[in-house]
């Protein structure tokens, strides 16, 4: 079912965030919307036109979400998905065919090159990395059957910075196509569809639920084609998400801009507080005047984001000591939720890549920010820090 962004998208980001797709029950009154759990729906005659058929083909809760989420982006379609990996097959499935080309960045989510290398390469999908920094690294890539780019900026997890506008550019110039990850800058700091992008994707796992207690991905496009042929797979392949799932995804929307606006503060903290701290080799934050993609991410981005990466001065040992310290930044993997997470990358979200030229820096440390009190995190950090 093809879900566009209504008429409430000229009203601001916080205000769309808890309207769009969200009126008031027209029969009950109800400010919240129905959680609708049924999986078939009566019709009225035999083979006629209904909104509403079967749960996997379109859902109420399910349109309203995907209402709620095309306004924050800024598109006239997004389509809802069960994880963000499904989103991300999606697209991939969408907009490429055997012998196609596809470039990603070095640094690309351990689970995003583990899809394309794993599921999409055995297709006959090829698939170069590079990074996506320069216009002369990812010209140096480029081969005539290259058909897509796919950017993550900030990246996860050494939170990289693209270009998004004049990535899109090149590409374009070149017939092909853009896809933005867009999980962890969300569209109340960043709109890659405004900037140039095709398609945007999420995992609405991460900040758009922002409560650690549901799954869920997004992709979302202004391009007419490309939504029929997303809206297709997410019919045939039904890699949807339930009701429920979709109920606590859009009421954790509605209050991103809250909650962005605390987790960049506090990320912005954290990451001075490691910039400085003679443990700390190296701390990787867009918000850091000397992070090399800083001046681009003032340009693009409305904040810096909640996630900050460093790399511990004692190497691996230590670092897997110290993610093992830590009170408040619980050892897990994930990210974007109210409470702060700490993992170490190399042995969790990114093992995938251990065995690879993508390896993470085994020294590097992830953390997900969350909006507790600063100091309560900082002096967390510090105990960890100091064994």
């Amino acid at each position: 079912m093809t879900t566009t962004s209504d008429s409430s998208d000229h009203d601001g980001f916080e205000t769309r965030a808890i309207h769009a797709g969200q009126d008031p029950d027209a029969e009950t009154g109800s400010v919240v919307p129905a959680v609708h759990l049924a999986s078939t729906f009566r019709q009225r005659v035999v083979g006629g036109e209904q909104a509403y058929e079967y749960a996997r083909s379109g859902n109420p809760t399910r349109a309203s979400l995907e209402q709620q989420m095309a306004s924050l982006e800024g598109a006239a379609h997004a389509y809802a998905f069960a994880s963000g990996l499904a989103a991300e097959d999606a697209v991939l499935r969408a907009l490429l065919t055997a012998g196609d080309h596809v470039i990603l960045p070095l640094d690309a989510y351990g689970g995003t090159f583990r899809l394309v290398d794993n599921v999409h390469k055995p297709a006959g999908i090829d698939s170069t990395t590079t990074d996506l920094a320069t216009e002369e690294s990812l010209a140096a890539a480029w081969r005539d059957e290259t058909r897509l780019v796919w950017v993550e900026t900030p990246s996860n997890p050494s939170l990289s910075i693209v270009d998004i506008a004049a990535t899109a550019a090149f590409v374009h110039g070149r017939g092909a196509v853009l896809v933005v990850d867009n999980t962890f800058a969300t569209p109340f700091l960043q709109n890659p569809l405004a900037l140039g992008a095709d398609v945007v994707v999420h995992s609405t796992t991460k900040y758009l639920g922002g409560h650690s207690d549901v799954v869920g991905g997004l992709a979302a496009t202004n391009d007419p084609d490309i939504a029929a042929r997303i809206a297709f797979l997410q019919n045939a392949t039904g890699a949807v998400p339930g009701p429920w799932d979709c109920y606590l995804i859009q009421r954790g929307a509605k209050t991103l801009a809250l909650r962005m606006e605390r987790h960049c503060a506090n990320a912005g903290v954290v990451a001075g507080y490691l910039h400085s701290h003679v443990r700390v080799a190296k701390t990787y934050y867009p918000g850091l005047t000397d992070h090399p993609g800083h001046g681009i991410a003032v340009r693009q981005m409305r904040g810096f984001g909640g996630i900050v990466s460093f790399l511990h001065a004692g190497g691996e040992t230590d670092a897997l000591a110290m993610v093992a310290r830590t009170r408040l930044f619980t050892l897990a993997e994930s990210l974007g939720a109210v409470e702060s997470l700490i993992e170490h990358p190399g042995r969790m979200t990114h093992a995938v890549l251990a065995q690879s030229s993508l390896a993470v820096d085994p020294s590097l440390i992830r953390l997900s920010v969350g909006i507790e009190s600063i100091d309560d995190l900082l002096e967390d950090l510090d105990a960890a820090l100091r064994g």
